[in-house]
């Protein structure tokens, strides 16, 4: 699917592209391919001469290959953008194509995207190019501000972490926690850690792009002014993170030694049990074995009177451990 976007006094506009002629009704600033087949391929490269490559999507292309710039100018960014769905919480990897050859004051340059799946950052910023005026002005600023929303959506995705672990927390903290529910939280917090493990890499990437758009000197002023504030946004992100980390590696202590005193909970009730009987049987014991013939033949009374005192004898531990409080 193709989807091109064109600048219209200070707004961007979005049309859906289904055929090659229709490509020559727009001058777009930014072109997206989601999940390009072979013909879309084909018609970017006959209208706007701009090769798409087979491996622009491969997952396991050289760290330092991610970002370069050809000899003709284009500049090549690979980076991955955060989805965080509450099931399946992961990354999509984007590759942008920005073509700068023909950047003057009728064209203002091209931005290419190619991705698999539709990513949140460019629905909020496809939001807010449309209501805000003057938010877009050329190709480079619409992949600025695709970092400044990536980073923005992962501060959104920091403040959900926290009002979810705040309720873990509220659960935790509770004293009464039982083995299901430890496990439901155990869940969860490996949920949370693994978000906002993929939010720290998340803003690894950023911030090595935006940093290589900041050193190939490719921004005006006003635009690496705005790379730098990216960058320190992103600088806020880490301590939140970090934060987050220990905040997580608390409650999983905290859960699992609330398990621990559960299971603990249920030894000491074999452990009293057993302690318990240790006298009955000792007296069964010995009852049993100093008797020469069957103990009805000599004695009648030799079965009740044994009885009550192996009842007695396991009673005076009980009221015992109960007095120290042992069986609460």
């Amino acid at each position: 699917m193709i989807n091109i976007f064109t600048l219209v006094n200070g707004r961007l506009f979005q049309e859906e592209i289904e055929s090659l002629e229709e490509l020559s009704k727009f001058s777009p600033i930014w072109v997206d391919l989601e999940s390009p087949t072979a013909e879309e391929k084909y018609w970017i490269k006959q209208y706007y001469g701009q090769s798409i490559p087979d491996n622009v999507m491969d997952e396991d292309i050289e760290e330092s290959a991610r970002f370069y710039e050809e000899a003709n100018g284009e500049l090549h960014i690979r980076s991955d953008f955060l989805i965080a769905d509450a099931d399946e919480p992961r990354t999509v990897r984007v590759a942008f194509i920005l073509n700068l050859v023909n950047d003057d004051l009728k064209n203002k340059g091209v931005l290419f995207s190619i991705h698999d799946e539709d990513v949140p950052v460019f629905r909020l910023l496809r939001m807010r190019a449309r209501r805000s005026l003057g938010l877009i002005e050329d190709a480079k600023e619409v992949l600025l501000k695709l970092f400044d929303a990536d980073a923005e959506y992962s501060a959104d995705t920091l403040e959900d972490i926290y009002i979810d672990l705040e309720k873990v927390s509220t659960k935790v903290l509770s004293g009464d926690l039982t083995d299901v529910m430890a496990g439901e939280v155990l869940g969860s917090i490996a949920r949370h850690e693994d978000l906002s493990g993929r939010i720290r890499r998340n803003m690894m990437d950023t911030r090595r792009a935006v940093s290589f758009m900041m050193r190939i000197k490719m921004l005006n002023a006003e635009q690496f002014d705005e790379a730098r504030q990216i960058l320190r946004d992103i600088d806020s992100l880490d301590s939140h993170t970090a934060f987050l980390f220990d905040k997580i590696n608390f409650l999983m202590d905290a859960t699992v030694g609330f398990i621990n005193i559960n299971q603990n909970k249920i030894i000491k009730i074999f452990s009293v049990a057993s302690v318990a009987l240790l006298p009955p049987t000792l007296i069964a014991s010995s009852y049993g074995m100093n008797f020469k013939f069957m103990p009805e033949l000599d004695w009648s009374l030799g079965y009740p009177y044994a009885l009550a005192l192996m009842v007695a004898s396991a009673l005076v531990p009980m009221w015992y451990f109960r007095q120290r409080g042992w069986l609460k």
